[in-house]
């Protein structure tokens, strides 16, 4: 068993390291806010006060934090992994950032004796609490194998895609593919509704059919419902488009649903929706059908 730092301990961090601690780890945690290491306290790991004691003496280095400077900060900056870590740690950032962002890091950690691996995730807080997320993973294979140990206990499907970087490009064309099912669902569900079909026997249907999809089986209920406390808040999707449209122009590749869908998250935020689950998407069909009472 490995020693093991942890840091962020959100949502999606916090069950990924009491996950690792339930197997056997010694894992050592660290968060911006400290009541936040209490269920891997209870699962028996520990609770570090900064980056430094975190990964003091730490083999494999975890990252779960929510944006490209986030991940900069903890890894680069002053009091950061590069600066503490020992020689030859393994750093997996799971976090989902910029493409180039994670290549430069990558070139950075290798010239300073570390490894770096850019492992992003999907399958939301549920994805996380019960061990099944999908990790896609950029580095070497090398690299990718060593991490076994720690991507059996927190991940379902798990792939190696690619060198540096190619983790991060395929999270955001996993994120598009995921807004423009929400979207389209959205409209099909307020569609279906305007002309008094029942919308739960409606979605079982397409659930059975070409149109169904993980996006319909999971979102269902709370777009049913209209019950959506966040399992992934919209603020964070609107980063991930963001993320997706820039990697298009960078590359050179036209995406117009991506940047239909980055405008679409942008106005569900300015509406006030940025707390809530991403199918909130559908708050935005309603609104611009004029059948939404906010």
């Amino acid at each position: 068993m490995s020693s093991i730092a942890f840091i962020g301990l959100g949502v999606m961090g916090s069950p990924m390291a009491v996950h690792l601690a339930g197997a056997g780890h010694d894992v050592t945690g660290y968060n911006p806010s400290p009541h936040k290491c209490g269920p891997l306290v209870d699962a028996g790991g520990s609770a570090a006060t900064s980056i430094a004691d975190a990964v003091a003496g730490a083999e494999i280095i975890c990252v779960m934090v929510p944006d490209s400077p986030d991940v900069q900060q903890v890894l680069a900056g002053e009091g950061g992994v590069f600066a503490h870590a020992k020689p030859n740690a393994l750093v997996i950032d799971f976090s989902t950032i910029r493409p180039d962002v994670t290549i430069e890091l990558a070139r950075e950690a290798a010239e300073k004796g570390f490894r770096l691996l850019d492992a992003p995730v999907s399958g939301g807080e549920a994805g996380a609490k019960s061990a099944a997320l999908s990790i896609m993973v950029g580095g070497s294979a090398e690299d990718f194998a060593a991490a076994g140990e720690v991507f059996e206990h927190v991940g379902k499907t798990v792939v190696h895609v690619g060198p540096s970087g190619a983790g991060q490009t395929v999270k955001a064309a996993n994120q598009l593919v995921v807004a423009a099912n929400i979207q389209a669902l959205s409209e099909a569900l307020v569609l279906v509704e305007s002309y008094g079909v029942d919308a739960g026997a409606a979605l079982e249907v397409l659930g059975g059919g070409l149109a169904g999809s993980a996006v319909l089986e999971q979102k269902r209920a709370n777009m049913l419902q209209r019950s959506f406390d966040p399992g992934f808040r919209i603020d964070l999707h609107h980063k991930d488009m963001g993320i997706v449209t820039a990697a298009a122009r960078e590359s050179g590749v036209v995406v117009p649903v991506g940047s239909l869908l980055a405008q679409l998250m942008a106005a569900a935020r300015a509406q006030g929706d940025g707390g809530l689950d991403h199918s909130a998407l559908l708050r935005g069909v309603e609104r611009l059908s004029g059948r939404s009472d906010t």
